[in-house]
């Protein structure tokens, strides 16, 4: 998927009709999982070069829609058609193809993973607004986002891995933990697929590591550190799990996070914003290694 181009008027005529002046509980109203999202319908989710698009970087962005984010779900969801007009004009990766994801809880959801098409033009936004914010969840102190790198691992063909062995990018955001293994049941119930032993989550991220550039951004915003499960995300992840203090600042974050991965300089990317954008940027990539290219367009790491 991914063909078409971007129009800046079709942002607006598409805004203007579905989302500005509505509540997100209007513009995200599905009551049940659409077939077309649902993993076990999913053999491959494609992102491949076009005409359009000659040289691709898929992006998949998890977002968590389970109970426990309920606060702050709406303020993220009514800035992702927001961000996804940054991403596009602001072109922080050649050629974005955007997937994007609902996650829940695979033991107590009903649809705990959702996946959209990975799309370059306005489609990303109305797909979007046709996942389910099923609002679930269970009280087992985290939610399922490693079913987003299975998804990615298993499910995914993209022309910038198998042409030019160039990583793609995922972001899941959330305000819990991560279970330490993903059972065999649990696949088998969001994917169909039958494996035969259950997955350890660490040996996920690096099966998924070897295609993508993975990140979690732990929502605080209110929350304390042992709610978010911050160590147990830095234990994992390293400076890839960024802890995010303003959610109204996501869409920034997650542009500034892509143009980090391009290997723009880290201070250019954070005096790029300005006020509170400015500091909620700066303390999501101030772990991050500085970056910048050389004149050959290799990345130097310092």
């Amino acid at each position: 998927m991914g063909r078409g181009s971007w129009n800046s008027a079709d942002w607006k005529n598409y805004s203007t009709a579905r989302i500005s002046g509505r509540k997100v509980s209007d513009i995200y109203n599905a009551t049940k999982i659409d077939a077309k999202y649902d993993p076990k319908n999913i053999k491959f989710r494609e992102s491949f070069d076009s005409e359009d698009h000659p040289v691709t970087t898929p992006i998949i962005i998890g977002l968590d829609v389970t109970g426990s984010m309920s606060d702050l779900l709406d303020v993220t969801a009514n800035r992702l058609g927001e961000m996804v007009k940054d991403i596009l004009e602001r072109q922080p990766v050649e050629g974005p193809q955007i997937m994007f994801c609902a996650v829940g809880d695979s033991i107590c959801d009903r649809s705990p993973l959702q996946a959209t098409q990975f799309e370059s033009d306005i489609r990303i936004a109305s797909q979007l607004t046709e996942l389910w914010f099923e609002r679930g969840g269970g009280g087992n102190n985290f939610e399922s986002y490693p079913l987003v790198w299975y998804l990615a691992a298993n499910k995914t063909k993209t022309d910038s891995w198998e042409k030019r062995k160039k990583k793609g990018i995922i972001f899941t955001l959330g305000d819990d933990g991560f279970p330490e293994k993903l059972l065999s049941k649990e696949i088998e119930k969001v994917f169909g697929d039958t494996v035969s032993e259950d997955v350890n989550t660490e040996a996920l991220l690096a099966q998924v590591g070897r295609k993508y550039d993975v990140f979690h951004l732990m929502v605080m915003d209110g929350r304390s550190e042992s709610i978010v499960k911050l160590p147990k995300w830095r234990e994992l992840m390293g400076e890839r799990a960024i802890s995010v203090t303003d959610v109204n600042a996501i869409p920034e974050i997650i542009v500034s996070l892509l143009e980090s991965v391009a290997g723009k300089d880290t201070e250019e990317i954070i005096n790029s914003w300005d006020g509170d954008t400015q500091l909620a940027v700066r303390n999501a990539l101030i772990g991050l290694p500085t970056q910048k290219r050389n004149t050959s367009n290799s990345i130097i790491k310092f």
